[in-house]
């Protein structure tokens, strides 16, 4: 999409350049109503300022921006570590941007792509699910990594690069079946989720179906809204809610590792243990389930290897302007001493 011009907002509000600079600038001798209308038509049409001599020079500079959903997230470091090495192999130098949880990050793409003059971007987690007219104002090309994809989503449009969450999710809760396990809780993603959390959650049901285990909608704990996602604040919270409901249940599912290390908190302070009382399953194969005591039965996503391929089709897209893929990692179950056979 072109990029529009502050002569464009100009002639788009009826005023004179100056005005609009003036109104950018936040001038006091502007009309209240003529700012707002020119901040409003601003917003609209995404118009950011590029009124840098250094910008102008950049125009042929060779950068990959990496815009993380998630900062906190252990297994982005993994993954940003990677995409670096792999980025200043190529003689290209990173952005890397933190996108807050509650931010639009094509939003923040299409800002930080006309601010930057990037070649390409890489997304890392978030909830994916924005228009077609949305993702066409993102100009350069980008590739989704770690990010739940939904059958219905339009996969012409991007690349991607994933496990299959509702996959990996079904084989945790196979396993836990195999176990001898029937009375299966997990703690899922926030209820509105429309990314990894409602996959998991949908290998959950789909598995329990199969085995002809009829779901229990007690034993489903969403995330708190209030707390980080993922973490391990949050699995703390939502296994207490569990065990204060009074709940039967022999194992817990937690769709992430940070959340179940938490939910084993939780077990202990009730006065119960792990797996003698309760059985716990994690997501993720982070070093902290291997090292926490006991260790953490979790499935391992290859995130070193995803980020080779994520930053490997980025660059086939900005050089050949070849097809977008969509490249899926298979997981690997790790067992740890987190769950028993009953």
């Amino acid at each position: 999409m072109e990029s529009v011009t502050i002569k464009d907002i100009a002639r788009i509000c009826g005023v004179g350049v100056s005005t609009v600079s003036r109104a950018m600038n936040d001038h006091p001798d502007i009309n209240q109503e003529t700012k707002d209308k020119i901040m409003r038509v601003i917003r609209e049409h995404n118009y950011i300022p590029n009124n840098s001599a250094q910008n102008l020079k950049r125009a042929d500079a060779k950068t990959i921006a990496v815009l993380v959903k998630g900062i906190s997230n252990p297994l982005f470091a993994r993954m940003i570590k990677v995409l670096e090495r792999e980025i200043q192999k190529q003689h290209y130098s990173l952005v890397l941007q933190h996108v807050d949880d509650r931010q639009n990050e094509v939003d923040v793409a299409i800002q930080l792509e006309k601010e930057k003059r990037l070649r390409g971007i890489v997304f890392l987690g978030g909830y994916f699910s924005h228009s077609e007219e949305k993702l066409k104002q993102i100009s350069v090309p980008f590739v989704l990594s770690t990010i739940g994809l939904l059958e219905d989503a339009n996969k012409e449009k991007y690349a991607s690069v994933s496990v299959d969450d509702v996959r990996e999710s079904s084989r945790m809760v196979e396993y836990l079946i195999a176990k001898g396990h029937r009375d299966i809780a997990i703690l899922a993603a926030r209820e509105d989720d429309t990314s990894i959390g409602l996959l998991r959650l949908q290998g959950y049901y789909q598995t329990l179906k199969k085995h002809g285990i009829k779901p229990n909608p007690a034993l489903v704990v969403y995330m708190k809204e209030e707390l980080g996602p993922y973490t391990m604040e949050n699995g703390y919270a939502m296994a207490k809610e569990l065990l204060a409901s009074g709940e039967k249940f022999t194992a817990l599912f937690a769709i992430s590792d940070r959340m179940a290390v938490g939910a084993c908190k939780a077990i202990l302070e009730a006065g119960k243990t792990v797996p003698q009382d309760y059985s716990v399953a994690g997501f993720d194969g982070l070093d902290l389930a291997q090292f926490y005591n006991p260790t953490i039965t979790t499935i391992r996503q290859p995130m070193e290897e995803m980020a080779e391929a994520a930053i490997r089709t980025l660059f086939d897209m900005i050089e050949q302007e070849g097809k977008k893929k969509h490249v899926v990692f298979a997981g690997e179950l790790i067992e740890g001493q987190s769950v028993r056979q009953i």
